[in-house]
């Protein structure tokens, strides 16, 4: 029997957790999907995850969330991370790093899924190889389940590209976050892995990724820095979803969703 997954791209302050409140149930419905994950780490006022903001979202209906490198940008986000098991982080920060990189949910028919968030090391942090890193979680992920799914946080294309093909045949779906701009090259790779660049992100359109356009056109022109506010306006949700065979944990199918919300 396949399973179906929704992958939503990153969650853009409070605009972004509002469009989740309105349309995720109809999303889900609409698509029958039976595990919903979601990418939070800008889903505090645009930077960062916070106990509140977190909730808010499971409220929504999302079931796991992924981060990224402004999952540290809220002080109390340290501590919550630690005891909030529906919420990974990249799998390839240091040891000793709060909360955890991978985990295993059920969803309501009982299958067992992975996660694993990874984040890049092109313009991004110095951290361990997410490709090695990889390597190590996925074969402990394996000995519970094949149905696993890959939110890898990373800034270059090229980058995001190549774990696809390194982990294609095994992993049921690797798709990459931070940029905040969807793809369009959803497809299944050549031995059965989902694929997608950039699943988007779910916020303010009227705006640069996400923020003001104003503040982030001034710091561009005056080279300083900028305090940036969320944008409100043209808010939309991006997602992608994900059909996987659950005995074999390779893809089936794959859609790109982008919705508008007013």
């Amino acid at each position: 029997m396949p399973v179906k997954l929704l992958f939503i791209g990153d969650v853009i302050g409070k605009p972004g957790r509002e469009a989740l409140s309105r349309e995720l149930h109809r999303i889900v419905d609409r698509h029958m999907v039976d595990l919903v994950i979601a990418n939070g780490e800008n889903a505090a006022g645009g930077f960062g995850l916070t106990e509140e903001t977190a909730q808010d979202m499971f409220k929504c209906g999302v079931q796991m969330i992924t981060s990224g490198n402004h999952i540290w940008d809220k002080k109390d986000a340290l501590e919550y991370i630690k005891r909030e098991e529906r919420i990974v982080r990249p799998a390839n920060y240091p040891e000793g790093t709060p909360g955890r990189g991978t985990t295993i949910v059920k969803t309501p028919g009982g299958v067992k899924v992975g996660i694993l968030n990874l984040e890049g090391r092109v313009f991004m942090n110095n951290l361990d190889c997410p490709f090695r890193c990889a390597d190590r979680e996925i074969a402990k992920l394996k000995e519970e389940t094949p149905v696993i799914l890959v939110d890898f946080h990373a800034e270059a294309t090229s980058e995001k590209v190549s774990l696809g093909w390194y982990l294609d045949g095994r992993v049921s779906a690797v798709i990459g976050t931070h940029t905040h701009v969807q793809t369009a090259d959803e497809r299944i790779l050549t031995a059965g892995t989902a694929y997608m660049t950039d699943a988007g992100m779910t916020g303010a359109f009227d705006s640069v990724i996400g923020v003001k356009k104003e503040e982030a056109i001034l710091k561009f022109v005056s080279q300083r820095p900028s305090k940036f506010e969320v944008a409100k306006k043209d808010i939309r949700i991006n997602a992608v979803a994900i059909e996987v065979d659950e005995m074999t944990g390779l893809a089936l199918g794959i859609e790109r969703i982008n919705i508008a919300c007013g």
